[in-house]
């Protein structure tokens, strides 16, 4: 949809990126509720932090996604590798916590 008012049109834009914007936020929250579970579960039965075959699943995975989206793969794996970082740090920091410990981000 274009209007002969550039302005508009940006704005218009804009808007729709800041809402993308705030659903992406929500859903790593989320992702990261659900990963924050994974790691308390590791470090209770002793499991270690970092799952190179999940990774590299999920990294496959993620190559093909990008592919039937138009979104270029090597963008959407520095994200994902960005993302398992910070899981895999989480994930370490909960194999030290006392069990019962408050949570950890």
């Amino acid at each position: 949809m274009t209007t002969d008012d550039p302005g508009a049109e940006l704005a218009r834009l804009r808007s729709s990126i800041d809402n993308l914007d705030a659903a992406l936020v929500h859903l790593l929250a989320e992702r990261f509720k659900c990963t924050e579970q994974v790691g308390r579960l590791k470090a209770r039965v002793g499991m270690p932090p970092a799952d190179p075959g999940r990774e590299a699943a999920q990294i496959e995975r993620l190559q093909r996604l990008s592919d039937e989206s138009g979104l270029d793969a090597a963008f959407a794996q520095k994200i994902l590798g960005v993302i398992i970082a910070e899981v895999i740090r989480n994930h370490e920091a909960f194999q030290g916590a006392e069990p019962g410990a408050g949570q950890q981000h």
